[in-house]
């Protein structure tokens, strides 16, 4: 009967066997490629596409079933059209099927295979997403038939003790999420860029890092005069302040500054006036990460915290403010004492106090200073030389030439920071 068919209609049929098959590869790929995660987005904004999509993924062995079984029976109707074709072509002979096998291999290849999957895997969600229009009814018309199929496929992942995932979405860690910020700098802008890598960074961050050490810390001395007391308050860099007796061993309170000026409008405040409206300080433990920290400060409503050991002393304060710069940057507004902390020269050179914070120089100057040891340049020279230093004093620390220039009271004081010169991460003293 196939005698009275057309040759050329059979060529016709070929060509729409091999785009249909070329349909099946290229959605088959386009699926698996799609990304997930945009996928959901989609569905969140309510594109019907994307939901019929996604409840196609949800069952990938019935998706991949109904694909395949379509697949193959056009595979199989095409090997029959190019030998009858072949045989009309070249007659019944030795060689003939060695030409259609060949044929029908390499069309099946080039127009139902490698092209459509190449195309599939370019452009996923351009192609995945209108192609669920055609496989989900498909699915529906075909599922008796995969139904079965599935049947022998489980009970031989069973026989191999082989359990199928369950497709519950792809979580992503906190180095893929990183990632993906960093490649996503032409959509994302880069004080946004910024801010999400500095969160990350936050992960590994305590309140250590960012503290204000002991020795900067800003307070009032309710032993000293009550006309020092109030010029004090008046002049003072920061909106609360610590208030202690004699040192930072006798906290009594944290004082705010704007409460202590509306309180002074009606009387000048003495002692005891200044006590009643403290508030109690905030201890937290030192090595708190600062991501727990800033949730703390939330739920306590509270802006300053006062960093001790396990012993109890006073090692830093830490402040709401603080904990927000490491997310956002430094605000325009000069830290007491922080403004001369670091000071680039024209020469290219680095002026930095001792207790200049490392984060800072890594962030202000682009050095690559370690921050698993000392906090302070002064903690990382002193741990370099295991010794007070003399001023003059020349080492070189993680690659930075570094060049003592004041040291007061055993400590650094002040030194100067060239760029890096070499990859050594380790230091040596000249």
């Amino acid at each position: 009967m196939s005698d009275h068919i057309p040759l050329a209609w059979l060529f016709t049929a070929l060509a729409v066997m091999l785009l249909i098959a070329g349909f099946f590869s290229i959605a088959e790929t386009s699926m698996m490629a799609l990304n997930r995660n945009r996928l959901k987005h989609l569905v969140r904004e309510g594109r019907r596409s994307a939901r019929l999509t996604q409840e196609l993924l949800e069952k990938t062995d019935r998706l991949l079933g109904v694909i395949l079984l379509g697949n193959n029976l056009v595979n199989a109707a095409s090997a029959v059209l190019v030998a009858e074709m072949s045989i009309r072509l070249f007659g019944e002979g030795e060689y003939t099927l060695m030409i259609a096998t060949a044929t029908v291999t390499f069309f099946i290849l080039v127009f139902s295979e490698i092209t459509p999957k190449v195309i599939g895997a370019t452009y996923p969600e351009a192609i995945a997403l209108p192609s669920a229009y055609i496989l989900s009814p498909l699915l529906r018309v075909a599922y008796p038939v995969v139904w079965f199929v599935n049947l022998f496929v489980q009970g031989l992942l069973r026989l191999l003790f082989i359990k199928p995932r369950e497709d519950s979405g792809e979580n992503l860690s906190m180095e893929e999420l990183r990632t993906l910020v960093l490649e996503g700098g032409k959509y994302i802008p880069k004080k946004h860029q910024s801010i999400f890598l500095n969160l990350f960074e936050l992960e590994d961050m305590t309140v250590d890092d960012t503290m204000t050490p002991r020795g900067q810390i800003e307070g009032i001395d309710l032993e000293d005069d009550l006309d020092d007391i109030h010029t004090a308050i008046s002049t003072a860099h920061h909106t609360r302040l610590v208030v202690y007796e004699g040192g930072l061993d006798k906290v009594v309170g944290i004082l705010h500054v704007r409460k202590f000026l509306n309180a002074s409008r009606r009387e000048p405040l003495d002692k005891d006036g200044i006590r009643a409206i403290l508030r109690d300080p905030y201890y937290l433990p030192e090595g708190t990460p600062l991501l727990q920290q800033l949730t703390n400060f939330q739920e306590q409503m509270r802006h300053v915290g006062l960093v001790v050991d396990e012993y109890g002393e006073i090692l830093g304060l830490v402040t709401l403010q603080d904990i927000l710069e490491e997310i956002v940057g430094e605000f325009t507004s000069q830290k007491p004492m922080s403004g001369n902390l670091v000071r680039k020269e024209a020469d290219g050179t680095v002026i930095a106090e001792g207790t200049c914070p490392l984060r800072v120089l890594n962030r202000k100057a682009g050095f690559h200073f370690p921050l698993d040891g000392p906090k302070t340049i002064n903690g990382l020279v002193l741990e370099a030389l295991e010794d007070i230093p003399e001023p003059g004093t020349s080492l070189l620390v993680a690659g930075h030439p570094v060049e003592i220039l004041q040291v007061q009271n055993r400590m650094v004081k002040v030194v100067r920071i060239s760029e890096r010169k070499t990859a050594d991460a380790g230091a040596r003293a000249d």
